[in-house]
C-alpha cells in the first residue's frame, strides 16, 4: 500500500483538478482519472476518495455549506474508523474535528461534534505519560531531539563546576537523564553540582513526581543533584528572581514544545523571552515541530495539518504495531485533541499554532538571539540513535542552516536549533 504522505499528495492533487472544473460537485464517489492511471491497488484508490472526500468536505464547510458539508462527512464517517489504517484513522479524527467546527459555527450540538468533548490540548500533555515513555522508547524522532539538544547542552557546560538547567516544559524529564549519564560519566569528575529547574503554569504535582524520579536516578549516579519547581500561575508572573541563581553556576536553558503553546499570546513569548535574556544562559536549545498551522486561511490550515498529522500517524503504525494500546491512546487523547484545536477553533480559541523554523528565526532576532552550531558530536549522537531503531530508515535527518530538521519519510515534523544571546542587543 502506498505511504500516507503520498496518498494524501495524490488526494490533494485531485481535489485541486476537480475544482479547477467544478466548483459544484457534491460528492466524490469515484477516484479522478489522474488516480486511474498511475497503477494503483484497489486500497489506495479507496484511501485517495476518503482523502478527496474529507478535502471537499473542508471546503463546504469554509463555504459555510454546512448541510452539503454533513452529507460528505456521513461518507467520509462511512469509510473512517479509529481502528482501521493509518488514512483512516486519520480521516476519522479530521472528519471529527470537522463536525465540531460546523457545530461552534452554527451553534448546534452534534454527538461527533461539541457533543463529544475532549480534554484541552495543553491538559492532555499531562495524561500521556505512559505514552510518550512507550513512544520515547520505540520511535527514534525522541529520542533524536533529545539526544542531539541535551550533547549541546553538555558541549557548552563541559568545563563548568556548577550546572544549573531551566527547562520550560520538564514533562518526563526523560531529556534530563540524558544530561545527568553524560555528566557522571566524565572522567575528570570536577562537577560540584548539577540543579534542574523545571518551570510549570499547572499539574505541579507531575512536576514533583518528575523531581522525584530526577532525584532518585541522580543518586544512583552518585551525582550531588538538586530539583526546583518555579510554579507560576501566569507565563507574565515569570521573573528572573525566582530562579534564585548563583553567579557561579553555568546556565542553560531547554525548551522543548513550549513555546508554540505561546504564538497566540504574543506578550506572554515575549516576556519569557526578555526573562531567559536577563539570565544570561550559555545555551539555549529549542526544539519545535515544523509546520505552518497558524495560517488565517483555513483551508491552507487544514491541508498542512492533515500531512503533518498524516506522516505522525504512519510513524506511529510503524513503530508501535506491536503496542496498539499505547497507539490508540496516543491518537484518541493527545493528537484527536490537538487536530481539534487546528481544525476548529478560531483566533484566541486556537491554541496550536505550530510555525516554520524560520517564523522563530525572524522572531528571536528581535530579541538578540543569534543561532548557533549544535556542533559535530550532536549531529553524531543523533545519527547513532536513528540507526539503532528498526524504524530509522523511515527517519529522515538533515540541516536547515544551523538546524537540525527531523522528519518522517521525507516529512519534516521537528526542529532542534541552538541559539545565544547577544550581549549588546537590547530586545
Amino acid at each position: 500500500m502506498m505511504s500516507t504522505e503520498k496518498i494524501i499528495e495524490l488526494a490533494a492533487e485531485n481535489f485541486i483538478q476537480s475544482m479547477s472544473k467544478s466548483k459544484e460537485i457534491s460528492t466524490v464517489s469515484h477516484p479522478y482519472p489522474s488516480s486511474m492511471n498511475l497503477g494503483c491497488s484497489a486500497d489506495d484508490l479507496k484511501a485517495i476518495q476518503l482523502v478527496q472526500n474529507l478535502l471537499l468536505s473542508a471546503e463546504r464547510v469554509d463555504e459555510k455549506k454546512y448541510e452539503c458539508a454533513r452529507k460528505l462527512l456521513e461518507e467520509c464517517d462511512r469509510m473512517s474508523s479509529s481502528a482501521g489504517t493509518p488514512i483512516q484513522r486519520l480521516v476519522f479524527y479530521f472528519t471529527e474535528a470537522l463536525y465540531e467546527k460546523i457545530d461552534r459555527e452554527t451553534g448546534s450540538i452534534s454527538p461527533k461534534g461539541m457533543g463529544n468533548k475532549i480534554l484541552h490540548p495543553l491538559e492532555d500533555l499531562q495524561h500521556t505519560t505512559r505514552f510518550r515513555i512507550s513512544l520515547h522508547k520505540t520511535q527514534p524522532l525522541s529520542q533524536i531531539v533529545q539526544f542531539a539538544g541535551m550533547q549541546t547542552v553538555i558541549e557548552h557546560v563541559a568545563e563548568a563546576r556548577k550546572v544549573h538547567v531551566i527547562d520550560l516544559g520538564i514533562r518526563s524529564g526523560l531529556q534530563c537523564t540524558i544530561l545527568m549519564q553524560a555528566l557522571a560519566a566524565r572522567q575528570e569528575r570536577n562537577l560540584q553540582q548539577l540543579r534542574i529547574t523545571a518551570v510549570g503554569t499547572r499539574s505541579r504535582p507531575t512536576i514533583e513526581q518528575t523531581g522525584r524520579q530526577l532525584m532518585a536516578f541522580a543518586e544512583s549516579l552518585n551525582l550531588n543533584f538538586s530539583f526546583h519547581i518555579v510554579m507560576v500561575a501566569d507565563i507574565l508572573d515569570l521573573n528572573e528572581h525566582l530562579f534564585e541563581l548563583d553567579a557561579d553556576e553555568a546556565v542553560a536553558v531547554y525548551s522543548a514544545y513550549t513555546l508554540m503553546h505561546m504564538i497566540g499570546q504574543a506578550d506572554q513569548l515575549e516576556h519569557i523571552l526578555r526573562v531567559m535574556k536577563s539570565i544570561r544562559p550559555c545555551i539555549m536549545i529549542v526544539t519545535e515541530l515544523e509546520a505552518n498551522c497558524n495560517s488565517p486561511s483555513f483551508i491552507r490550515r487544514f491541508v498542512e495539518a492533515l500531512f503533518f498529522y498524516g506522516a505522525f500517524f504512519d510513524s506511529m503504525a510503524e513503530c508501535l504495531k506491536n503496542d496498539e494500546g499505547n497507539r490508540r491512546e496516543a491518537e484518541s487523547i493527545c493528537f484527536n485533541s490537538s487536530i481539534r484545536d487546528v481544525v476548529a477553533a478560531e483566533e484566541s480559541e486556537r491554541k496550536i499554532r505550530h510555525v516554520h523554523l524560520n517564523v522563530w528565526r525572524a522572531f528571536f532576532a528581535r530579541f538578540g538571539l543569534a543561532e548557533t552550531e549544535l556542533g559535530m558530536s550532536s549531529l553524531y549522537q543523533a545519527n547513532l540513535v536513528c540507526q539503532g531503531f528498526p524504524s530509522g530508515g523511515s527517519c529522515t535527518l538533515g540541516m536547515n542552516g544551523k538546524c537540525l530538521t527531523i522528519g518522517w519519510k521525507g516529512t519534516p515534523l521537528c526542529t532542534v536549533s541552538a541559539w545565544k544571546f547577544l550581549k549588546d542587543s537590547d530586545g
